[in-house]
Order: structure tokens, then C-alpha cells, then sequence
């Protein structure tokens, strides 16, 4: 199995520019940290430790994995739609609570973006519950980047999709230039 070399930038917000983030794609032997790293992340839903395996192996191209100082810091889970493979859909963000407020999560999603088996990529979509604000204002910057073309529709209905269970989930379309 080829692991790509880790990269290396600094976020602007970061207090310690002297200490940087390093971005890689996540391995098998990351999946029960990313696991870990969830659950320390409400509201973010926590799926079996096997989902993050996956996500750490099977998707391992389209999802991030952010380390400072030896610890994970941060995590994206995303894939191509198999019937949109144009549309990066980003699964969840995930950022440790003590390296909250230093930009990360846009770091670790622009990172993303710049891959080569991105960049083919036109729309970013995501969902998001009305509460999330931390997400709200992720992809908001990033379709304000972008022209603030970005739809918003109901994906997931509290009522008729939960059966009440689960707040409902708006699917944020955001076109790439």
C-alpha cells in the first residue's frame, strides 16, 4: 500500500507558527483514533469504529487527516458521489477540542481541495443540522471563496425521514471555481 507524504503548512490563525499542522491522508492504523476523535466532537454523529476504518482505508483519497505535535488534531471524511463523481460530498469535520479556534477546519478543507484526484472536483456538498454552527460557518466561508453561489435545500426530514429521531439534515451545495 502506497501512503502519500505527509504535508506540512501552517494556518494563519495558528498561535505557534514555529509548531505546524501536517496534513496526510488517513492509513488502517488511524482508524481507531479518527473513531476516538468523533465521539470528543458533538454534535458530529458517531458511526461504528468499522465506519471509520473504512473511511481511513477505502476512502483514504478524499478524506484528511490533520496531526500537531504527534496528536490527531483533526479529521474530514468525504467521497465522490458514485452517480456525480464531479461532487466532493463531505461527511463530516472533525476538529479536537483543544485545537479549536486556529482555522483548522478550513486549513484541513482546503488541503483537501488542492489534491490532484480533487481537482477535477466542480461542487462541494454537504449536510448539516440547523444547530451545527461551527459547520454553518465552515462552508460558508468556503462558498464565500467561491462566490456565494451555494444552494441550500432538505435533505434529511426530522419528521419524515428520522421519524423524529434525528434533526433534519440541509444539503449545502457549494460550486467550486
Amino acid at each position: 500500500m502506497t501512503i502519500a507524504a505527509p504535508r506540512i503548512l501552517c494556518s494563519s490563525m495558528d498561535i505557534e507558527p514555529s509548531k505546524k499542522w501536517t496534513f496526510r491522508e488517513p492509513s488502517r492504523t488511524d482508524g481507531d483514533d479518527v473513531y476516538a476523535l468523533i465521539t470528543e466532537c458533538p454534535p458530529l454523529d458517531i458511526n461504528s469504529s468499522y465506519c471509520n476504518f473504512l473511511q481511513s482505508t477505502h476512502f483514504s483519497k478524499t478524506c484528511v487527516l490533520a496531526e500537531k505535535d504527534g496528536n490527531l488534531a483533526g479529521f474530514i471524511s468525504g467521497y465522490h458521489k458514485p452517480d456525480d463523481p464531479k461532487t466532493l460530498f463531505i461527511w463530516q469535520v472533525a476538529v479536537s477540542p483543544r485545537y479549536r479556534g486556529k482555522g483548522l477546519a478550513y486549513s484541513m478543507l482546503n488541503e483537501l481541495l488542492q489534491r490532484k484526484n480533487i481537482k477535477h472536483t466542480e461542487f462541494v456538498e454537504t449536510t448539516i443540522t440547523k444547530a451545527n454552527t461551527a459547520s454553518w460557518s465552515l462552508f460558508k466561508k468556503l462558498d464565500a471563496e467561491h462566490g456565494d453561489q451555494g444552494k441550500v435545500t432538505t435533505f434529511l426530514d426530522k419528521e419524515t425521514h428520522f421519524k423524529g429521531k434525528h434533526d433534519t439534515e440541509y444539503l449545502y451545495r457549494i460550486a467550486l471555481k
